[in-house]
């Protein structure tokens, strides 16, 4: 395989060390807040604010752009959340969608054995292994207190259609979106006339009744995934567009500003395989906790179409006019969390600058991705020209891109502001732009100056973008 780091490489350490620095700029500044949080919050689940979901709809548009807009050979689709439950068993959801659960004997809290000290580096079969937590002298990381055997632990939320609350009625939220392209696999390949090997990409919202949700966004309840399956011909073909893919995938997120030395693979082993899975291999990332999953890519072979087609009854194979063959696509898969992706972002592009004058706090995101492209700025607030010609400008950037405008502090702590919520450039106007008809553009990066004309401010700025996306 191509472009695949060690797992064992030397660890380049986290870019914020303390996961609470994030934390506290994301409540500050508008990114994320708690749910409910009037009410005391409800675990696990998170709004986003202002920032926060200009950042996440840049993170879906760039992810998007890349998987649909810029590709001949992918389609998108947007399935319902409601399914019908028989869509889950077949899927393997029902019976299977579970992780290894123990309970502390003394507080009685639970949690996944997999994330507890002294179970890291255990297999999928020794998590199912009854003894061993006693074998570990793994104990309950609040009290110290014993830990019951581990059991499996489903992750399928329930919920009910219809007025009546009966068996008959029980349906599910859905725990991923890929199970809509494939029960749509006839209708999207039928009305798009797309032939093998094609993808059909979805972003959307998911569901998992986690046992122990945290480290901020990186693990919620409710969380939107970005995930493209691709249909291929059996075998060879898909071993070789999962080559294809995973390196591809890893440069997704260099290409938007992500450390390439805090990403690296890691391939799956045998007994950790779901069981639709012939290869899966994760892209991770060196979050402040440690390495975890960013993205995943996976070889599914025939098991979802082919597991549909065989309890639906209906034929889900694919006509091959070239070969005159029929047979059911295998599908390579890539899947990826819209928060988890924009959580990643934040943090790579967090940095701390020593200045003469204290510390300089800035995002320095990727212009897609950051949640406004340009703030416009008067020095002088009190001048109603000064203030007239920052609404002019911004009304015209606004046609083209998110831009915003602030007069809330002197000049030199609204620059500190917009750097700390990664606005890339910001535009000054001043007493002299009545003058001379030109505004200062300040680069956040560099914190160079640049005197433009105000006629030509919004074309240098949508080229500085421009530039920024061709790399």
């Amino acid at each position: 395989m191509t472009d695949q780091p060690s797992v064992n490489a030397p660890d380049p350490g986290p870019t914020v060390k303390n996961l609470d620095t994030i934390v506290s700029l994301a409540k500050r500044r508008g990114f994320v807040y708690p749910s409910s949080e009037i009410y005391g919050g409800i675990n696990a689940v998170w709004d986003y604010g202002p920032l926060g979901v200009e950042l996440k709809n840049n993170v879906k548009k760039a992810w998007w752009r890349s998987m649909v807009q810029e590709r001949d050979d992918i389609v998108g689709l947007d399935a319902g959340i409601l399914m019908h439950p028989e869509v889950w068993v077949t899927s393997g959801h029902v019976g299977s969608f579970s992780d290894p659960l123990v309970e502390c004997g003394q507080c009685r809290r639970r949690f996944r054995l997999d994330e507890l000290k002294g179970a890291e580096d255990l297999s999928a079969t020794e998590l199912q292994d009854e003894a061993i937590v006693e074998q570990r002298g793994i104990v309950c990381p609040v009290d110290q207190g014993p830990l019951s055997p581990p059991r499996k632990f489903n992750l399928m939320f329930k919920t009910h259609m219809g007025p009546v609350e009966d068996e008959g009625a029980t349906i599910y939220l859905r725990p991923e979106t890929a199970q809509g392209s494939y029960v749509n696999f006839k209708n999207v390949q039928v009305s798009s006339r797309k032939k093998v090997p094609f993808g059909i990409a979805q972003i959307g919202k998911s569901f998992r009744n986690e046992i122990s949700p945290g480290n901020f966004v990186f693990r919620m309840r409710e969380f939107e995934q970005m995930e493209m399956q691709y249909f291929v011909r059996p075998g060879e073909a898909a071993a070789e567009a999962f080559e294809e893919w995973l390196p591809a995938r890893k440069a997704w997120y260099e290409r938007f500003g992500v450390t390439p030395e805090r990403l690296r693979f890691r391939e799956h082993a045998p007994d950790e395989l779901a069981h639709y899975a012939k290869k899966a291999i994760d892209v991770e990332y060196r979050f402040p906790f440690g390495w975890k999953e960013l993205e995943g890519v996976h070889n599914r072979g025939d098991f979802d179409l082919g597991s549909h087609a065989k309890a639906s009854g209906e034929n889900l194979e694919y006509f091959d006019p070239k070969a005159e063959e029929h047979f059911i696509p295998w599908v390579v898969e890539t899947a990826a969390g819209a928060d988890r992706a924009a959580f990643t972002f934040l943090i790579d592009s967090y940095h701390e600058e020593q200045l003469e004058k204290g510390t300089r706090v800035v995002l320095k995101l990727h212009p897609d991705i950051a949640p406004y492209k340009v703030a416009v700025l008067p020095l002088l607030k009190k001048r109603p020209e000064i203030v007239d010609l920052c609404h002019k400008i911004k009304a015209d950037f606004q046609k083209d891109i998110m831009a915003v405008y602030d007069d809330t502090a002197a000049i030199g702590k609204l620059y500190r502001r917009q750097d700390e919520i990664g606005t890339p450039w910001c535009v000054t106007v001043d007493v002299e732009s009545l003058e001379d008809g030109a505004v200062t553009v300040r680069d956040r990066d560099t914190m160079t100056q640049e005197r433009v004309a105000t006629e030509n401010v919004k074309r240098a700025i949508l080229d500085r973008m421009a530039a920024a996306r061709a790399g």
